[in-house]
């Protein structure tokens, strides 16, 4: 017998490829992502990744290109976590150039050198739990965020009792 996978919402957005649109990627899944449980600050990180993603689509993909794009946005909800692929049709990259980009700075180039830009991916895998990137026709970035139902907050500012 087949081993059934769990059960997910599902919420598809297809946007222009244009950077007027980018608040709604990051409106819907703010959205999503509050009505999970998930905090204020992991909100704010699941917007800047996705916001990040989305930029680079905007950015990158569709350059040199005659038609305008679309970003394709998939939301899946599960009860323990948040998968968000962004997507375009767009202009791949040559997957040897992932690890570079992971870091803040690129290893053995000077500050004069580096150009405006350039954090997004390093950002989305600091930010979320789990990240994939695919280039094939077009680039793919999974993400996933856990939702942490432990009782205890990433930066709790309650005082104790003895403390007030």
């Amino acid at each position: 017998m087949a081993e059934q996978k769990p059960q997910a919402d599902v919420i598809r957005l297809m946007l222009p490829n244009q950077t007027e649109y980018l608040g709604v990627a990051r409106l819907t899944v703010s959205g999503i992502a509050n009505r999970m449980g998930f905090s204020y600050e992991e909100i704010e990180d699941i917007k800047l990744a996705v916001g990040e993603a989305c930029t680079n689509a905007v950015m990158h993909a569709y350059k040199g290109k005659e038609e305008v794009g679309f970003i394709h946005i998939e939301c899946q909800v599960f009860s323990d976590r948040l998968c968000i692929e962004v997507s375009d049709q767009g202009i791949g990259f040559a997957s040897e150039l992932i690890p570079e980009q992971l870091t803040p700075i690129f290893a053995g180039r000077d500050l004069e050198d580096l150009d405006e830009g350039g954090l997004g991916l390093y950002l989305i895998h600091t930010l979320m739990d789990e990240v994939v990137i695919r280039s094939e026709a077009g680039v793919a970035v999974s993400m996933t965020k856990y939702v942490r139902r432990d009782g205890v907050a990433g930066d709790d500012w309650t005082n104790s009792e003895t403390e007030v």
